[in-house]
């Protein structure tokens, strides 16, 4: 049986619609997943919806109407849009589901059975906007002498009856899993901010609210509603099946990746670890907090008035230029910046004139020169055979090397240097001159060249999935030989060319893109 990789986004607080640094982090899993699916591996992606919380009852009571009802609305944008952006997600769960219910309800009672909750009375700083209470060290002045959050979010006195967790019981736990673990914690900038919070000391933690009834009920503490974080985070618990500990919870968890957003990284580093020790449960692989993207160099804000539609952007210039431009221009783990135009810009240069034209010509050629006949019987000079093992060691070697550890944009770099290699050797052996000079030599180019434009397009596909299955499904490639096994298999064009597959005339997979009307460099 192959082997398990679990991998969730961050469950997503649906206030508001889905926006591009929603779609940033789907994609970059999605990658991941599809990259582990072709590397053999059994793949469960999961992602889904945190519905509770006191932002969405006051959002939805300020509507007038039934939180339910806003969270049914909202959770469809999202499910909507990770269709949108293909991405192959293995289960949505939504907080808000019965079965997430019981998973939440069953967590608390193990951390209750462990002596770590109690109960007490609360009174502190607690910011609506972010569903997380604020130390007054952490506190900053705002206009008007409104105290802000860290994250520049509005925070107010709390007072009321709470249960709390005894997070500060698990300081030393902690520190010893981010010691004897230097990667639970991704990328290292990110493992030395929780380093210094939690050597700074822990407090316990507030974990129920009783001034609002939208979440899940704390078992046997009647008016008691857990607070978001706890039924937020069980979320990659209840996605494969938890309580019940067989099946796929007993084949997937521990998870491989959390990916999350550099914003939750401590609810994610400190909170939940403590959250599963004290539950006796196994503690997540890695937990990597990527970067935000900015528009323009600038973070999005309604006030500013740039906060992109991501949906808008894929119909503008295609899901699958869209997924690339943001692994490729981005380098994972760090802020980053778009605007249409740079979309645009290295959706051309890379896809439609590198790649898509080097597809395009290749086959096109032995379409129009060999009768799209493919032929195993050929002369192979050195400069063939050098193309082909440089092309097999970006797609085999390099490119895996650098997703395995989530250095998307360097692994695609790595791709389309290989891409600038295969144009370098038309523009050299020129095919089209040696189809009256040395029909012969002319073969062996082209199919030189099928070979490395099939090996581009395996190598590509958990970016590009759709322009590359088209791709392949142009060039006779089987379904199930579209993976990193396939890849190794020396035999797979011999196969091929004794198949009788001819080549027919090819069809463009990545058009060039034109700016939408009105927009333009700033």
């Amino acid at each position: 049986m192959s082997e398990p990789f679990y991998i969730t986004t961050a469950i997503s607080y649906p206030n508001g619609r889905p926006h591009i640094g929603h779609a940033y982090e789907a994609i970059a899993t999605d990658v991941m997943a599809r990259f582990q699916r072709m590397r053999g591996r059994d793949v469960r992606l999961i992602t889904g919806t945190d519905e509770h919380g006191l932002k969405m009852y006051q959002t939805a009571r300020d509507q007038g109407r039934a939180t339910i009802d806003l969270a049914d609305e909202m959770s469809g944008y999202f499910r909507e849009m990770y269709r949108k952006l293909n991405i192959s997600f293995d289960n949505f769960m939504r907080t808000s589901d019965p079965a997430h219910h019981r998973a939440s309800q069953a967590i608390w009672q193990a951390m209750e059975a462990n002596g770590d909750l109690y109960l007490d009375r609360y009174e502190g700083w607690y910011s609506v906007r972010d569903e997380a209470f604020y130390d007054e060290s952490e506190l900053t002045d705002g206009e008007g002498g409104v105290r802000l959050s860290p994250q520049g979010t509005p925070v107010e006195w709390t007072v009321e009856e709470s249960w709390f967790f005894r997070l500060s019981a698990y300081q030393d736990r902690l520190l010893a899993l981010y010691n004897d673990n230097p990667d639970f914690i991704r990328p290292e900038s990110r493992r030395n901010e929780v380093l210094r919070f939690v050597e700074g000391g822990l407090k316990d933690l507030s974990v129920s609210r009783t001034s609002f009834d939208w979440g899940v009920p704390v078992p046997g503490s009647p008016g008691h509603v857990m607070y978001v974080w706890v039924d937020a985070l069980t979320t990659y618990l209840s996605g494969i099946g938890y309580p019940d500990m067989d099946g796929d919870f007993a084949r997937f968890w521990p998870a491989n990746i959390h990916m999350i957003g550099k914003d939750i990284v401590r609810f994610h580093t400190v909170y939940w670890p403590a959250f599963l020790m004290s539950a006796g449960l196994p503690l997540p692989r890695q937990v990597f907090g990527h970067g935000f993207l900015l528009n323009r160099g600038e973070k999005m804000s309604k006030s500013l008035g740039n906060v992109v539609d991501p949906m808008t952007l894929a119909e503008q210039f295609g899901v699958d230029a869209l997924r690339y431009y943001l692994l490729r221009e981005v380098s994972f783990g760090q802020d980053g910046s778009y605007s249409a135009e740079a979309i645009v810009r290295t959706a051309n240069a890379d896809l439609a004139n590198s790649f898509g034209n080097l597809a395009q010509r290749s086959l096109s050629m032995i379409f129009k020169n060999l009768g799209g006949e493919i032929s195993d019987d050929y002369a192979r000079a050195q400069d063939d055979l050098d193309l082909l093992r440089d092309i097999n060691d970006m797609a085999l070697t390099r490119l895996p090397r650098e997703f395995e550890q989530l250095a998307f944009s360097v692994g695609i770099e790595d791709w389309i240097r290989a891409v600038f290699a295969c144009n370098q050797y038309v523009d050299t052996q020129a095919p089209w001159a040696l189809r009256k000079t040395d029909p012969e030599r002319m073969r062996a180019v082209l199919m030189t060249l099928f070979q490395a434009v099939r090996t581009l397009a395996i190598a590509i596909r958990p970016v590009v999935p759709s322009a590359g299955d088209a791709l392949l499904d142009q060039m006779g490639i089987a379904d199930d030989a579209r993976d990193f096994a396939a890849l190794a298999d020396t035999e797979w064009f011999a196969k091929l060319a004794a198949s009788g597959f001819a080549v027919g005339q090819p069809v463009p997979i990545f058009p060039r893109l034109e700016l939408p009307e009105g927009e333009g460099e700033a």
